[in-house]
């Protein structure tokens, strides 16, 4: 059955590259909780999860999940990508800032006996994101 998990969240990650919500969210459990560790924020369902996965689209119209690379661990998948994109839309708070942005992620995904996410995270560097889409400056090289 992992394999098919495995499947199931590389199906996901394509869907959101085709910007193809309903597809995302396709195989997620209705009561799904995700947690977006960058920004601390718990989506208690799946319908906020997909609104999630939609304003990272808004924020980065042209963005991508590119590179994946999945780890079978039975009822759980790990993913590792790199996420790219302009950021041109709102991003939370922010404006725009007409930057691109590159960087990595890992999510973790746990899957019931059904095949369907029940629970997942997405960990990346927030000060990297900020910094290269210009909200705050990078820290001083020591000499």
């Amino acid at each position: 059955m992992s394999a098919k998990n495995v499947k199931t969240l590389r199906a996901a990650h394509e869907s959101w590259n085709k910007r193809d919500f309903a597809g995302v969210i396709r195989n997620a459990a209705e009561n799904l909780t995700y947690t977006d560790h960058g920004r601390n924020l718990a989506l208690k369902t799946r319908d906020k999860f997909r609104e999630w996965t939609e304003g990272w689209a808004k924020a980065f119209s042209d963005g991508r999940i590119t590179n994946p690379q999945y780890i079978d661990a039975g009822a759980i998948v790990v993913a590792q990508f790199t996420a790219e994109g302009t950021n041109d839309g709102p991003f939370g708070s922010m404006k725009p800032t007409g930057r691109k942005m590159s960087l990595p992620f890992c999510e973790i995904c746990h899957f019931n006996r059904q095949g369907q996410i029940v629970s997942g995270g997405s960990y990346y560097d927030q000060y990297t994101l900020l910094t290269q889409l210009g909200h705050i400056q990078p820290l001083a090289v020591a000499a």
